[in-house]
């Protein structure tokens, strides 16, 4: 089950992180320099295929179990085919979110920190790719690579919610962006308070994971949960990757 070269992994999460980078700050400009919708749905499905295939790694629903019904390896490929449909499922809520933002929106969006918005959206990255590198290291036995990875995801998580909850909703709602004011009060909380909820539950899955990873339970050949809450917490990225762009970026403010 896991990668031979755990250097030439390691080294592949840093180059996917980089493209995200990059794709990242080209989103927030082109917003700011045109108004090209088309180029910035692009963009976020590009960056959600890369964190998808690289950092989910569904290319795994493919592998052969390895054994029989009893086995390890069977076990956690069903696993993995039950926790993609919970995600699947999961998704249509927030698809549904985004889908009646531009239903009751159109092409406006609510009058928020352009700024705070693309620190939140980095911090969340960030978070990502120290969570690929915590899985990594645990696939290879490497227990104190993988402490510090987590340690820093859930670092930047509880700043991730901090920056949502504890800055950005206060400030939108200094700019009369509140949860009764319309239409767009009503979106932007319902939107990031639903995906708030999910990194909090990411953040408490993590920290189980962490404490059971620090104490000896998991190993390079099992450790499923590792796998399990990266794959979810790379989730609520590919979520926000959406989000972003859809209330920060995407349209004229409202008037």
């Amino acid at each position: 089950m896991a990668h031979t070269d755990k250097k030439a992994i390691l080294n592949q999460g840093v180059i996917i992180f980089a493209f995200l980078a990059v794709l990242t700050a080209l989103e927030f400009f082109i917003a700011i320099a045109t108004s090209a919708i088309m180029l910035l749905i692009i963009i976020a499905l590009v960056k959600a295929g890369l964190v998808g295939y690289y950092y989910m790694h569904i290319y795994r629903l493919n592998l052969e179990d390895g054994g029989g019904h009893e086995s390890y390896a069977y076990k956690t490929g069903t696993n993995r085919i039950g926790l993609w449909l919970f995600l699947l499922s999961d998704g249509f809520v927030f698809a549904g979110l985004a889908v009646a933002r531009f239903n009751l929106l159109g092409l406006t969006r609510p009058h928020l920190n352009q700024t705070l918005g693309l620190f939140v959206t980095a911090v969340l990255l960030i978070s990502s790719f120290f969570m690929n590198r915590a899985e990594v290291s645990m696939e290879h036995g490497d227990r104190r690579g993988f402490i510090i990875g987590i340690s820093l995801t859930l670092i930047l998580g509880i700043g991730f919610l901090l920056g949502v909850v504890g800055v950005e909703w206060p400030a939108a709602i200094r700019e009369g962006v509140r949860p009764s004011s319309g239409a767009a009060g009503a979106i932007f909380f319902m939107m990031t308070g639903m995906h708030a909820f999910h990194v909090l539950t990411g953040v408490i899955f993590l920290s189980i994971v962490l404490r059971n990873g620090a104490r000896g339970v998991y190993s390079g050949e099992k450790h499923w949960a590792v796998e399990a809450s990266a794959v979810y917490w790379h989730f609520v990225d590919v979520v926000w990757i959406f989000f972003y762009p859809a209330l920060y970026l995407v349209g004229v403010l409202a008037g």
